[in-house]
């Protein structure tokens, strides 16, 4: 997504490769600036040394539980210019034991309770949508990736990956399942969500819209504001020394097929899932029209894009209005594409309907977490089993109106407060009063969202005009009175950041688990695991995957597999990426430092 002017902020201005507003505002800095509020306040880390985990194998052979960061990284060739992608050392287990002592011995004590992988951000995207807003990238020049057009292939090695790790590599338990926490797709599309689901569940997908036989998107315009892989235009990217790739667009516009997870999946929605861009309004009756049609904006003056820019950083709230000005405006500038229904945006019954289809159950549950029921009110938030004694919780922290960022209405808040008491035999009322509940069917709780608490705000909602919404401080503060609750598992940032929450009463504490895309830089999704130390503690790990593409690339290597290395190599040179150097920098700052990375989250037992 993007960096600003100079990627002092590259969050900030990450306007998902010209879908609009990608998350544009969420909360986080380069080194050395104001992080965020929670994560300013974390009382400093105890990174105590980790006990080794099972014996790795010798270099080259394969782990015995399939490959993860613990064994080897995607880095950088040292060098300048576009910079091959090289296999490196493995991350370490960092010990955080700031919410509960690490004591010594646990790992002989320990018992697995779970075992499963988190995705994030996925943003499976149709590249091609007349809606994106590509021409952002005026004004910036990382606010369009130029590995956008191979989202479906990278995605298809994530899943392949997760199909390949046999048991996590603290607990000994194989992954029960998959959570998807949002930003699934990109563009609100019906066609996007098609090929979401085919990917989790397995099938065939051809990620193409518009002309079946041909590309028509930024990539062979002619316009040097974006990379031709196929061409021999000098463009700002081959300039910077990004390949010439003969084939590219075709290749990426084939078919891809999906093993499908073969563990169950369920899904949690998003902004981008929700809304055009991700912040736009999926009520407006111009830009419903518009995606559907037959013209698309390739660029626009400056003044325009800084217009528009100004609107996305700052969070203010007439987007739609200035973007359909710009459509209006430049008319005559936009190009003719051919169009497709397949586009249109999806409303929340249809998003639920999709899901429940018996067509894309893969391994299951139908539904994916969401049910007949669910069609009532459009809800998208449920509980849901993670294993014996541990309850899963999906939230559903989306503005339906129209922006990246996130809140929960008061009726999921009081659904949230009755499901956390339903399976607490203890907890604390509003007011810090402990309450004793001897009917709950008492479990520990894993909250799951697509927002993080800094991005979590109290804007009103127009599409939910009744009810007064609520941030991020109150979910903590929710979430603390309830010492069942062991962590918030989370994405949205495009980040690796773990955050302790802290309380007076060691107890109601917890830890926040922020997890970066797999769109952009690092490209990561997380093996967490569970266990019981019977000292009075649990311990949450949690491990970072990369997807199954080999870290080499090879240029003449167009396949499904050649294509899922690409995606990586590209990301990983990003604008502003590659200037930051590593290390530090916006690369340390992306993938996270270690006590972000893999590490054991020790916290109090309830």
């Amino acid at each position: 997504m993007a960096g600003s002017e100079t990627t002092t902020n590259r969050r900030r201005f990450l306007f998902t490769s010209g879908a609009a507003c990608a998350g544009v505002g969420a909360t986080w800095a380069l080194p050395g600036q104001r992080r965020s509020s929670a994560a300013a306040d974390t009382p400093p880390v105890h990174a105590t040394p980790a006990p080794p985990p099972p014996a790795r194998p010798a270099a080259g052979r394969a782990a015995p539980y399939g490959t993860t960061t613990l064994e080897t990284t995607a880095r950088l060739a040292r060098g300048s210019g576009y910079r091959r992608i090289v296999p490196g050392p493995g991350w370490p287990v960092v010990v955080r034991d700031a919410l509960a002592a690490a004591r010594p011995g646990r790992q002989d004590r320990r018992t697995a309770l779970a075992c499963f992988v988190q995705f994030t951000d996925l943003h499976v995207a149709d590249v091609q949508s007349p809606l994106r807003t590509e021409f952002l990238r005026a004004r910036s020049a990382g606010s369009w990736r130029a590995q956008e057009a191979l989202s479906v292939a990278g995605s298809v090695s994530l899943v392949e990956q997760v199909n390949a790790l046999a048991h996590g590599p603290h607990t000994g338990r194989p992954p029960a399942f998959v959570m998807s926490t949002g930003d699934n797709i990109d563009n609100h599309s019906a066609m996007e969500l098609e090929w979401f689901l085919t990917l989790m569940s397995g099938g065939r997908i051809t990620p193409n819209t518009g002309d079946p036989a041909s590309y028509e998107g930024v990539q062979n315009s002619g316009l040097a504001l974006y990379w031709h892989p196929d061409g021999s235009l000098r463009d700002q990217d081959t300039r910077r020394g990004l390949p010439q790739i003969p084939g590219y667009l075709d290749a990426a516009l084939r078919p891809v097929v999906s093993p499908g997870l073969r563990i169950p999946w369920y899904s949690t929605p998003g902004n981008h899932d929700d809304l055009p861009g991700g912040c736009l309004s999926p009520q407006d009756p111009v830009l419903r029209d518009y995606v559907t049609g037959a013209r698309k904006l390739f660029s626009v003056p400056d003044t325009e894009v800084a217009a528009l820019a100004r609107v996305l950083k700052s969070g203010g709230d007439p987007k739609s209005t200035v973007l359909k000005e710009i459509l209006r405006q430049n008319a005559r500038r936009a190009r003719t594409v051919t169009p497709d229904e397949r586009r249109r945006m999806v409303a929340p019954d249809e998003y639920l309907r999709a899901h429940l289809d018996p067509a894309v159950a893969g391994a299951g549950p139908v539904g994916h977490g969401y049910t007949e029921n669910h069609l009532d009110g459009e809800r998208m938030y449920y509980a849901f089993p993670v294993a014996d004694g541990v309850l899963g919780i999906s939230i559903d922290t989306t503005y339906r109106s129209g922006h990246f960022e996130g809140s929960l209405g008061s009726e999921q808040l009081a659904w949230l407060e009755r499901t956390l008491a339903a399976h607490s035999a203890r907890f604390y009322d509003a007011d810090g009063r402990p309450v004793r509940n001897t009917g709950a069917d008492d479990a520990h709780i894993l909250v799951f969202s697509h927002h993080h608490s800094p991005s979590m705000t109290r804007r009103p909602d127009a599409a939910r005009t009744e009810e007064r919404r609520h941030d991020g401080e109150e979910l903590i503060a929710l979430l603390g009175r309830f010492p069942n609750v062991v962590a918030w598992i989370n994405g949205h940032s495009h980040i690796n950041q773990i955050t302790p929450h802290p309380h007076p009463t060691a107890a109601r504490s917890f830890w926040e688990v922020n997890t970066a895309s797999h769109v952009d830089y690092p490209q990561h999704a997380r093996l967490i695991e569970l266990a019981d130390n019977h000292d009075g503690t649990l311990s949450l790990f949690a491990t970072l995957i990369e997807s199954a593409a080999p870290h080499r690339t090879d240029f003449d290597d167009l396949s499904a597999v050649g294509l899922a290395s690409l995606y990586r190599e590209v990301a990983y040179n990003a604008p502003g990426l590659v200037a930051a150097g590593l290390p530090g920098g916006v690369h340390e700052e992306m993938a996270g430092r270690a006590v972000d990375r893999n590490v054991e989250l020790v916290v109090r037992r309830a």
